[in-house]
């Protein structure tokens, strides 16, 4: 399987497949030391499965990857077990050639890489758990009913600071949180694309998230969408 991967992958020509593993163990000591800025996962692996490889890798303040789990089984528990452990999507091994070749350069440009159905049970998972002690500005329960359009203003509550956000940086939000990629939120927003890579940065730094799957579980959570 990986050795087809890897043809597949080099025959992009602007992928370049930077190292192997064939356990969790080896798959975190390889992140480590090649720093490469996708990784391709697996779930089931000998020694440490895939999730657990996932949480330590993104713990790693030294490895800035993009992991995205490629796997056999369409399994819930799976999905979001990788996404809470920091994966950054998800991709069944049956994807064409194509797909994954499209997966690692959506992942490497940062951007959303959940399909549209996917992506629809992520929302309703975390959406329907409200996090303890968050509460949105206007002091209404997170996972309530959400209110049309992007607030600026987000109060955690519980003694946690607010998470203020510009008029600009809400919009995109907002839009990220629609599966929207940079191009798609450029040209909705008549704006640059570099402009909004800028705007994305900002919110995922102002957020504490980690990348755009947990923007967007953070907009659905807080009722900006």
């Amino acid at each position: 399987m990986r050795a087809g991967f890897r043809m597949i992958l080099e025959s992009a020509g602007d992928i370049s497949v930077v190292g192997e593993a064939s356990t969790g163990v080896e798959a975190v000591a390889a992140a480590s030391a090649l720093r490469p800025d996708v990784i391709c996962m697996d779930v089931q692996m000998p020694d440490m499965d895939g999730v657990e490889a996932t949480r330590r890798i993104a713990r790693d303040p030294s490895v800035e990857a993009a992991v995205v789990v490629v796997t056999t089984f369409d399994r819930d528990d799976y999905l979001f077990d990788a996404l809470a452990a920091g994966a950054s999507g998800f991709l069944l091994k049956n994807a064409g050639p194509e797909e994954l070749i499209a997966a690692v350069r959506v992942a490497a440009a940062g951007d959303a890489l959940l399909a549209p159905e996917v992506t629809r049970r992520v929302i309703a998972r975390f959406a329907a758990a409200p996090p303890d002690r968050e509460r949105t500005a206007g002091g209404r329960e997170a996972g309530n009913a959400p209110t049309p359009g992007p607030p600026v203003v987000l109060s955690r509550g519980g003694g946690v600071p607010t998470v203020e956000l510009t008029e600009r940086e809400g919009e995109v939000l907002h839009l990220v949180a629609q599966a929207m990629s940079n191009a798609e939120i450029a040209q909705r927003l008549y704006i640059g694309e570099a402009t909004v890579k800028t705007h994305v940065s900002n919110v995922l730094q102002k957020l504490g998230a980690r990348d755009r799957v947990a923007a967007v579980v953070y907009a659905h959570r807080h009722g900006l969408v």
